[in-house]
């Protein structure tokens, strides 16, 4: 047996280069190909979702079709989503689309390191730099001639002609197929899967010959596609994670806990807001911010509510609407033009504070003092159930319909009522007995 030993390692190395050549040549395409939606900033949601997409895809044997529409990511890492697009064992094609999607940053970058392009008419394509929306310098990746050159390296290893454009700008569909950006023009996702069937693709492990038309011959193998998007908890958390819906929750969230601190109880407008408030800190965890800006936010927002609490509209409302309107502009001044808070929506926000804390909620104040005030002063007085009370109806006090709550176990409707207390807007009532009659007096004798 040990006089074989050499002969099959022999015969091992010279078949070697045999299998890379069938590698080369082309695999059997597997006729499984998984639609991943990609729209808006690719957050830490997102980048995850495109990640995980990736990985299962290699496991199944899919073919990867990235429905691409993104100005780029947001506080990820771009090239290493991109390196994981081009070092993938399956074929991974990015379509820019439908019309008006575009590909900015990263998601541009994803085009360069894909094994095909493609793109629908009307798209807009570019700039490459910033990568990142949060960092519009482009601080912590390559940039210039580095990434000119890592990109062409990643579209050179695909096999696809050297792209003569790095866009500065937008440009349209045909500039980047002219540019040798993208080398297909699909209107949807059907009419890609039409036109890409049949093309021979790279991937890590060798070419591969695509397989992707919906609509085979007779007694062709149909095609499997599945379109994935993300699911609901991750489209909140996705939706969350932008500048200007952290600021949205934010003001909101603010606005119905001071509504609450100015109330009796705990109701839904509280609830609210710790909802929204919760949603807004997800997004501040994902979104870099400036603290100077957020603090000056919130205590804004809590010197305009002190005001209200001390029924008053003066120099601390101005105070607090300055400090409102400086961090509003300063949260997010470090990130992108393309995902910063508008100044009409702060200007918008700013004049809606101002009516909310100067006068809205200082008059919901005061008229809730005046009927609180008017509810003491029923305390004591007898009056009648007009429903019955278990343990809340309607009871009519001093001329006027109230509500009240029974203290002593249900009322029936038309029984006499006392007003024992006053609870917010509610009369705490017991029932009243009935006061008997005095019998009339003895005649007088002899009369």
């Amino acid at each position: 047996m040990r006089r074989f030993a050499p002969l099959t390692l022999l015969a091992f190395v010279a078949l070697v280069p045999f299998g890379q050549v069938a590698a080369a040549q082309g695999s059997e395409p597997s006729g499984k190909v998984v639609v991943v939606k990609i729209d808006g900033s690719i957050d830490r949601t997102q980048a995850g979702y495109l990640r995980d997409s990736i990985a299962q895809a290699q496991e199944d044997g899919s073919t990867v079709v990235i429905q691409l529409d993104s100005a780029g990511t947001l506080d990820e890492d771009a090239v290493g989503i991109a390196e994981q697009i081009h070092e993938a064992t399956v074929p991974v094609i990015v379509w820019v689309g439908p019309s008006p999607a575009q590909a900015k940053g990263a998601a541009l970058l994803f085009m360069y390191a894909a094994g095909l392009a493609a793109v629908a008419p009307g798209v807009g394509v570019g700039p490459l730099e910033p990568l990142d929306l949060v960092d519009a310098r482009n601080a912590g990746f390559p940039s210039g001639d580095d990434l000119e050159s890592m990109a062409t390296g990643w579209v050179r290893d695909a096999g696809r002609p050297t792209p003569v454009a790095f866009p500065d700008r937008p440009v349209p569909a045909q500039a980047a197929i002219d540019g040798n950006i993208a080398q297909v023009v699909a209107a949807s996702i059907t009419q890609l899967l039409a036109e890409i069937d049949g093309t021979t693709v790279a991937t890590a492990q060798g070419e591969v010959t695509l397989r992707t038309e919906i609509a085979r011959g007779e007694g062709q193998e149909p095609v499997n596609v599945r379109f994935t998007s993300l699911g609901p908890v991750d489209r909140v958390l996705h939706a969350a994670a932008s500048p200007a819906a952290i600021y949205v929750l934010l003001v909101l969230g603010l606005a119905a806990l001071a509504f609450e601190i100015t109330q009796p109880g705990f109701g839904f407008a509280g609830f609210a807001g710790v909802g929204m408030l919760a949603l807004g800190v997800y997004g501040l965890s994902v979104v870099p911010f400036s603290w100077l800006g957020l603090l000056l936010l919130i205590g804004g927002v809590g010197l305009m509510t002190t005001d209200v609490v001390m029924r008053r509209l003066g120099v601390l409302t101005a105070l607090g609407l300055l400090a409102f309107v400086l961090g509003s502009f300063l949260t997010f001044q470090g990130v992108s033009d393309l995902i910063r808070v508008s100044p009409w929506l702060i200007g918008f926000a700013t004049l809606a504070s101002l009516l909310y804390y100067g006068f809205g909620l200082t008059v919901a104040v005061q008229s809730r003092e005046r009927i609180t005030s008017t509810q003491k002063g029923l305390v004591g007085l007898v009056g009648e159930a007009r429903g019955e009370l278990d343990p809340e109806g309607p009871v009519f006090v001093k001329g006027t319909l109230w509500r009240g709550r029974s203290q002593s176990g249900p009322i029936p409707a038309g029984a006499r009522i006392r007003v024992r207390g006053v609870d917010g807007l509610i009369l705490r009532v017991e029932t009243e007995p009935d006061v008997p009659s005095e019998p009339s007096p003895d005649p007088l004798p002899g009369a």
